[in-house]
This record gives C-alpha cells, structure tokens and sequence, in this order.
C-alpha cells in the first residue's frame, strides 16, 4: 500500500475536509465540503484529497501508516 498524502492529527471523532483548509483564500482550490466520521480503527480518508484524519490517541496514532487499509468514502467500505 502507498501511505496517504498528509496525515492530519485530530481529538475530534467527526472532521470537515475541503482540501484546502490550510491555503489562505484557497477555497476554490480544493474540493467541496465534506464531513468524515473517524471509525473503531482510528482513521478516515477523504475521498477527495486522499488527506488521511487520524485520532489522537486512537489505535491508529503513532502506526505505520502505509500497513493501514484504505477506506475513502468514511464509511469503512
């Protein structure tokens, strides 16, 4: 598996992604809005930006992140 393209750390289980969050004036440059739900293993993935929100303190914090599966829609599917 190839490790996602940023790895966000977050304390909350429900994150917003619109892929560009940290460019200033950048809404335009990222994708739409969409809200993610962090599941039992600690992780979810945009299905947009690939952009991979981790828990703080999840299963999923401080491992090897390419041995982790992708699941992009938030769903786990």
């Amino acid at each position: 598996m190839v490790p996602p393209l940023e790895t966000i750390r977050t304390t909350s289980h429900r994150v917003a992604c619109d892929g560009a969050s940290d460019i200033p004036g950048g809404a335009a440059l990222g994708h739409p809005r969409v809200f993610l739900q962090i599941d039992d293993g600690g992780t979810v993935d945009c299905g947009y930006c690939d952009r991979r929100f981790i828990l703080v303190g999840g299963p999923a914090d401080g491992a090897d992140q390419s041995t982790i599966r992708d699941h992009g829609d938030g769903a786990g599917r």
